[in-house]
């Protein structure tokens, strides 16, 4: 296969696509010869980020955390594209960093309806055009926290634990129709998400890190797009790291 254009043909959905990890992974996916349906909440974050990615990409606005709202972009982008072979679940938010016992539950709801919730909708939208198509792959975007659990972010870990255990129950439900589900687990990447989260927390997720670094937007990209490929084609309900050595299972 020609690396360089592995995605020829193939119809993709990125969530959270207008920054961080989401924006570096629609770029290479239309790097390769993808088109690409780039979800976000933000309007201006989305027609800024398809003007850089350019004219393989296409722009919907849509709140993941609301059904109907997500039913009605998928139809868009059916209607746009003729099809989702690909979907890339990197939405997401954080929360406020403060111990579980003083979290608001206004924000520990938030916090599950976007991460957990709203990715539940996404994948449960386009498994039955996979289906249709025989041939599907699945990348979810949870957290090293969903497997170590960070302290003064228990929301957080929890959505992104769930996430990791949703990505292998439904791996296995699509295991036998060529459509893989997959999910990685970087540690801290500094990306605009950054900007929710307390200095001190910040300070705290680097000082896990044994590399002593945050890692890069492109070494997650990277691995996300291989495993968006037809190169990943037996492994599924998977749980990759990208966490300069911090992961311990």
């Amino acid at each position: 296969m020609n690396g360089d254009r592995r995605f020829d043909g193939r119809r993709a959905v990125v969530t959270g696509g207008a920054s961080g990890i989401g924006f570096g992974v629609a770029q290479r996916l239309v790097a390769g010869g993808a088109q690409v349906a780039v979800w976000d909440l933000s309007a201006d974050a989305l027609t800024a980020a398809c003007e850089r990615i350019g004219s393989g990409s296409k722009g919907i606005r849509v709140d993941i955390a609301d059904p109907a709202a997500l039913e009605a972009a998928r139809e868009e982008t059916i209607a746009a594209l003729g099809g989702i072979d690909i979907l890339v679940a990197s939405a997401g938010i954080t929360g406020p960093n403060v111990t579980t016992w003083e979290y608001p539950v206004a924000a520990w709801r938030q916090v599950i309806d976007v991460n957990l919730n709203g990715l539940f909708y996404c994948n449960r939208a386009v498994v039955p055009s996979m289906l249709a198509g025989g041939y599907g792959r699945i990348v979810n975007v949870a957290s090293i926290a969903g497997k170590e659990g960070n302290p003064n972010a228990s929301a957080y870990s929890a959505s992104k634990a769930a996430v990791i255990g949703l990505t292998k129950s439904l791996g296995k439900e699509l295991a036998k129709n060529n459509i893989t589900v997959n999910c990685v687990t970087p540690a801290a990447v500094r990306t605009p998400i950054f900007d929710q989260m307390s200095q001190t927390h910040i300070d705290y997720m680097l000082s896990k890190i044994p590399m002593g670094r945050f890692g890069a937007v492109d070494e997650v990209a990277s691995l996300i797009c291989w495993l968006a490929s037809e190169e990943c084609s037996f492994t599924t309900g998977g749980v990759f790291d990208v966490s300069g050595g911090r992961a311990t299972y």
